[in-house]
């Protein structure tokens, strides 16, 4: 990391993180609820020093369980998304609470937000402030739709951006409702984006010292995930058309997609016409062109086929199928795929104990290391856990960290009145009212993640979503 001067001096992170690759970078992530904190923990698993920054009441995330996994003091979804995190909490509304921030983007090297355009400008947390402040951070910026344009302030909500992408009349029946992804897709994919973006610029720091604004938007990664499909449509003029049976996807040969046996389902992608006729004994396949009937004959070839499967078990046509070249492969549940032989082979998931929420199996890491692996070293923090840690670093004395607290600037877990104070009169997500003014009210599972304040880690308040009209919403939510 660069100073205000512009001379190199790299900030080694006290982050336990035992030699990662990203040992000695400081990541500032002022993210809230899933695609921005994905992409900071990503770095953190890494070995980088991760500094959440929240506000006293609370990152929003830790108010909105998915699934109703409310957990002891920290939910499910907060604990999944913020692992390898410490937590500083700030009221970045308060000139106390800025000022520290501006100390610690002083020691950073990389400065990750996803408030709504023109939130950060307002706060004084912008690119241009801060970089005048360290000219080497690598800020990064996530929204919905972009930093400008004319759907800058829409919500950026994962069902929203899936819906616009695309993607949703890619699978299904002609004319039925289009179906989402069973997962935030397009949040993971923004996270991964982000993640991608924070590495390339910091190698292009280090070879020229320079830091840079990054920006990411969902929409643009949902499209550009869609990057052979999209072309077909756009340099090959192959129209996006759906089909009367259920493929799996337009642009896909028939049969592909998942068919019910007579006790269970499984998934057939592209076979051969001949060799999947004999295997299932449909007749009428024999003598077929694979390339060319496969889509003159789209939805007859699905229809016979999802005729023949339905007449036996998942593990008779599996086992037949194992014969042949044809791919086909059992539709698992979670259930399935966490006592999967291959995934314990694989290392997929890990456990680590939690102080307050006890033995915590979850996915670990999308990649191998051979001499500098990922690793957890810390469970997600509780709000301020880290607050008198961090702020020690940076030279404050014990007794001016409790005086900051008595204020409310900043919250510490050992000194959690002026929390209280923050939450007095809030209703989290079994309806209470908001802390900080808000009127609106925090969703359940599932909901939409455009918030309704300028953002909680500048509010000092839990957010909600969908956020009304006049409210101030972050860019991306979910």
């Amino acid at each position: 990391m660069s100073g205000a001067d512009g001379t190199s001096d790299t900030h080694q992170a006290d982050s336990g993180a035992g030699g990662g690759i990203l040992s000695g970078i400081r990541v500032l992530d002022c993210s809230i609820a899933m695609a921005g904190p994905f992409a900071a923990q990503r770095l953190g698993d890494l070995g980088a020093d991760v500094i959440k920054v929240e506000p006293p009441a609370g990152e929003w995330q830790r108010h909105a369980p998915a699934g109703g996994a409310a957990g002891n003091e920290i939910n499910v979804s907060f604990l999944s998304l913020n692992r390898n995190k410490r937590s500083i909490a700030l009221d970045l509304k308060s000139d106390d609470g800025r000022e520290v921030l501006r100390e610690l983007v002083a020691t950073s090297d990389v400065f990750l937000q996803n408030y709504r355009p023109g939130v950060a400008a307002r706060l004084g947390v912008d690119y241009e402030t801060l970089r005048a402040i360290n000219p080497s951070i690598v800020y990064v910026s996530v929204s919905g739709y972009g930093e400008d344009g004319p759907y800058k302030m829409r919500p950026g909500q994962d069902l929203l951006l899936q819906a616009m992408s695309g993607a949703m009349l890619s699978t299904g029946r002609d004319g039925e409702p289009p179906q989402a992804a069973g997962q935030y897709l397009v949040d993971a994919i923004t996270a991964s984006t982000a993640f991608e973006g924070v590495l390339a610029a910091l190698f292009h720091r280090e070879r020229t010292g320079e830091g840079q604004l990054v920006t990411v938007n969902m929409l643009d990664a949902i499209t550009t995930l869609q990057m052979q499909e999209l072309s077909v449509f756009t340099a090959g003029g192959v129209p996006q058309q759906r089909s009367a049976e259920p493929h799996a996807h337009v642009y896909i040969r028939s049969p592909y997609g998942s068919f019910a046996t007579s006790d269970g389902f499984i998934v057939l992608a592209m076979p051969d016409l001949e060799e999947l006729g004999r295997t299932i004994g449909e007749d009428s396949f024999i003598g077929l062109h694979t390339l060319d009937d496969s889509w003159r004959l789209r939805d007859e070839v699905f229809a016979k086929t999802a005729a023949r499967l339905a007449t036996n078990t998942s593990a008779h046509w599996l086992d037949a199928f194992s014969k042949t070249s044809i791919w086909a492969g059992p539709v698992y549940g979670y259930a399935d795929l966490v006592a999967d032989p291959q995934i314990a082979h694989n290392g997929t998931f890990v456990e680590y104990e939690h102080p307050t929420e006890g033995l915590v199996k979850t996915p670990g890491f999308p990649y191998k290391f051979s001499k500098t692996p990922a690793r957890i070293d810390r469970g997600a923090p509780l709000t301020g856990e880290h607050t008198r840690e961090i702020l020690g670093e940076l030279g404050h004395a014990a007794a001016h960290i409790t005086e900051l607290a008595e204020r409310g600037a900043i919250a510490v877990r050992d000194t959690l009145t002026n929390v209280q104070e923050h939450l007095d009169g809030a209703v989290l997500a079994d309806g209470a009212v908001l802390p900080g003014g808000s009127d609106a009210a925090l969703p359940g599972e599932g909901a939409p993640e455009s918030v309704a304040v300028e953002s909680v880690a500048a509010a000092g308040v839990a957010a909600a979503a969908p956020a009304p009209a006049h409210a101030e919403a972050a860019g991306e939510r979910s």
